[in-house]
Order: C-alpha cells, then sequence, then structure tokens
C-alpha cells in the first residue's frame, strides 16, 4: 500500500495566547476545536509552549491520559498530588499517567528566562490505573547519533520512560547539517519538527512548527538542511481500533 503523507505547516496551528503562555496546537485543544482535527493515530494533542518568566499552570487536574513533555529551551518545574516533584531540562524525558485521576502544576521557576517545550498526549491501554511518574535523561550524543526512543510501551521495543500504550513510542534526534535518518515504516507516523528546517523524501522541505502525518509510513529517508530537533511518534493503532 502506498503511503499517505501530508504537511501541516506551523502558521495554520490554532494559538492560545496569554500574558504569561503561548501554547499553538497542532490538534483540536480546549476552545479551538476542529472536528477534522482531532488527532493522527493515537496522539491527541501536541502543543509547542513558551511559559514566560516566573509563572507557569497552576494545580489543575488529569484522568486517563499519557502525558509526555519534552524540554527544548529553559527548565520546568513539576509538581503532583503523588508527592512528585521533578525538574525537566533539555534532554529529560518526563511521562505522568494521569490514571485514575492526578492533580499537578508545571511552573517555570526562571526569574528571567522562559521555558519551551512541547507537550504531547496519547490514551493508555486501560482505564482507572493507579497514577504514575516517571524521568529520565538522554545522553546528547545519542540523540545526536540518530532517532532515540524516548518513549515506548510496544513490546520488544525499549525507551527511556515506558508508555501504558503498546502500540505507541515517541522518537527524537537533534541533528546536524546534512545529516540523514530514516523514518520509521509503521501504520500512523507523526513528526514535529521542534526546531529547524529539514527535507523529507518524496514529500518535501519542513521548517520549525511544521509537521508531517503519515498513514502507512513506508520509511522515508529524512535529511537536516540546517541544525534540527524532531519528535517522531511510531504507532500502530488509531483511535477506534
Amino acid at each position: 500500500m502506498r503511503a499517505k503523507a501530508e504537511i501541516r505547516r506551523a502558521a495554520d496551528r490554532s494559538v492560545t495566547s496569554t500574558p504569561w503562555l503561548k501554547s499553538r496546537h497542532s490538534f483540536s485543544f480546549g476552545d479551538h476545536y476542529d472536528p477534522d482535527n482531532t488527532h493522527h493515530g493515537l496522539l491527541l494533542v501536541n502543543n509547542d509552549d513558551s511559559v514566560e518568566p516566573a509563572s507557569g499552570f497552576d494545580t489543575h487536574p488529569h484522568r486517563d491520559m499519557e502525558i509526555i513533555t519534552w524540554v527544548l529551551r529553559g527548565e520546568l518545574t513539576h509538581e503532583d498530588s503523588m508527592g512528585n516533584r521533578g525538574f525537566v531540562y533539555p534532554g529529560l524525558a518526563q511521562r505522568m499517567s494521569a490514571g485514575s485521576g492526578i492533580l499537578h502544576s508545571e511552573k517555570n521557576d526562571s526569574p528571567t528566562e522562559p521555558v519551551h517545550f512541547v507537550q504531547m498526549w496519547v490514551i493508555p491501554d486501560q482505564t482507572d490505573v493507579t497514577p504514575s511518574y516517571q524521568q529520565q535523561e538522554i545522553d546528547d550524543r545519542q540523540l545526536r547519533d540518530g532517532l532515540v526512543t524516548i518513549a515506548s510501551g510496544v513490546p520488544g521495543q525499549d525507551g527511556a520512560i515506558t508508555l501504558q500504550n503498546r502500540n505507541a513510542a515517541l522518537h527524537g534526534a537533534r541533528l546536524r547539517p546534512g545529516a540523514a535518518v530514516d523514518l520509521p515504516s509503521a501504520p500512523y507516523l507523526h513528526l514535529f519538527v521542534a526546531r529547524g528546517r529539514l527535507t523529507v523524501e518524496g514529500t518535501g522541505e519542513l521548517g520549525e512548527g511544521d509537521a508531517l502525518r503519515c498513514v502507512d509510513s513506508d520509511g522515508r529517508r529524512l535529511t537536516a538542511a540546517e541544525p534540527s530537533e524532531v519528535l517522531v511518534w511510531e504507532m500502530r493503532a488509531t483511535l477506534g481500533d
């Protein structure tokens, strides 16, 4: 079956803007609802967030969601109702499984520097499980060598952190100009350009904030035109399967 690929441009994303937050949404989120853009595969949320110094998200609830946070610049402070407290910075993968219900806050405690991060949500295989939290640092040299599995629930495919979804895995890379990687072959694939500019074989050029959504991904080649950072979801099912 021939792969279907669709480029979604950064400028077409909906945006939530407040004095302390700019959040760019790849999918429907909050007050921004588009019935034709609710998810891709198992990925429901891909928010590109910038939070101003000494501000952030106050304590709020989540339930039955796998929430993965990847910081691009600055540092984010996480606290939750299970007593977890963590600092998330570039190269540290974080996963919060909301399960039966959890309260948490996400703050930028720096008095001077903003924090820029991508937050992604997928549904778990089982609902109403005990909430949990995990974080793990990934060596920058690994990320520069090619795609690294940041998070995975796929049997036999280990990630730095685990997901409670057996059909989803998140990979990441920081590519130098001219460096190339092969994208995974998968029924559903979502590529997000966190920074930089790249070319996807047979598809075209992607810039910062752009995304590529593939169905029946055929493992096409990705080449960086400038220093770039990418996040790639490999998914073996879609919602409703």
